[in-house]
């Protein structure tokens, strides 16, 4: 079995026949046109994809992928997840809990940047990866490749099926489940713009194949990686190849604005677009994805920089970031009863 979770694919488009049904699709999609109002936009002009209720403990895009790679992962016969990412990885939580919804056992190699690789403390997506009780493999951030690869090895040599699935979800496979999501978007909100937070690039890479438009897609980059466009640019063709549609048309369109700054560090643009959102739509975005795409997106509105017509905001998930310590501190603002609250 290949790493990168495609090893049944047999070269041919079967794989995305078959799914595991983790109830991500048809999420709503619902207008938010008091946040529109609040960034001086009219009504009906600003909507919400809700991927952050497509189920998987905690919900996210991440299950839209994993309901086609734990699909090929048990028509290989694997019995283990592999899989890897930062320390309060959303998508280690999801294929955890997508690991224990088939009974399958779930490996993790978590990079770290502590010194001499020391696990972190045990709060937000760590909890819930302890309560699937998945196996934890401590690395450092340059060193998950090679990690994954090593246990890999291990758990054949032990006499385990082990499939890996790269960092993300992110190979044509997964992103084949952002395909499905574009349709239902198109349905809802025709000729819509999507924004969506950008990481490893298979949900962005999804999407616009499934709108069969580059242009239609922006991706706010998250700073995750370093080969953002590389990547997106990788997936298309061969995303398009799996479910059997045309290349998309046009240029990938990346915004970079809120990637000066480290992968999830906190930055206040970000808990000022976070606080936004709570307070005019009642919705709970996180501080490392969704938080960032939603800060560029209002300063586009601010600065007339918006595209033309009506734009879907993709909320794909990760609210355990926010209950560690390093978010809840940056989010305390002590206030007395009587306050009025702000909307800024």
């Amino acid at each position: 079995m290949s790493p990168g979770g495609q090893g049944a694919l047999g070269g041919d488009n079967r794989a995305v026949t078959k799914r595991v049904d983790f109830a991500a699709r048809n999420t709503p999609l619902q207008p938010i046109d008091h946040l529109a109002e609040a960034v001086g936009l009219p009504a009906g002009r600003l909507f919400v994809k809700r991927d952050d209720l497509t189920g998987l403990t905690g919900g996210g895009n991440k299950a839209r992928k994993l309901e086609y790679l734990v699909a090929d992962a048990i028509f290989a016969g694997a019995d283990t997840l592999v899989t890897s990412g930062a320390a309060q990885s959303n998508h280690i939580r999801a294929t955890a809990a997508a690991a224990r919804a088939q009974s399958l056992e779930c490996v993790a190699v978590m990079s770290t940047l502590h010194e001499q690789h020391q696990p972190h403390q045990p709060e937000g997506n760590l909890i819930l990866d302890d309560l699937f009780g998945v196996q934890v493999v401590w690395c450092g951030p340059d060193d998950r490749d090679g990690t994954a690869a090593e246990v890999e090895r291990e758990l054949k040599a032990a006499g385990h099926r082990p499939y890996v699935i790269p960092l993300g979800g992110s190979n044509a496979l997964g992103a084949s489940g952002y395909v499905t999501a574009a349709d239902e978007i198109e349905v809802a909100v025709p000729g819509a713009t999507v924004v969506c937070a950008a990481g490893t690039g298979g949900t962005m890479a999804g999407l616009a194949v499934g709108l069969g438009s580059c242009d239609r897609v922006i991706g706010v980059d998250a700073a995750a990686l370093p080969d953002l466009s590389e990547r997106v640019l990788g997936l298309l063709g061969a995303t398009a190849d799996l479910v059997g549609r045309p290349a998309p048309s046009g240029q990938i369109r990346i915004d970079a604005s809120q990637a000066g700054a480290p992968y999830g560090a906190p930055l206040l643009e970000v808990r000022d677009a976070i606080r936004l959102v709570a307070r005019t739509t009642g919705l709970v975005l996180d501080p490392v994805y969704t938080g960032r795409a939603m800060a560029a997106l209002i300063s586009w509105c601010r600065t007339g920089e918006l595209p033309d017509g009506p734009v879907v905001f993709l909320h794909s998930g990760g609210i355990p970031a926010l209950f560690t310590q390093r978010y809840s501190r940056w989010f305390e603002t002590p206030r007395r009863f009587g306050d009025a609250p702000s909307a800024k």
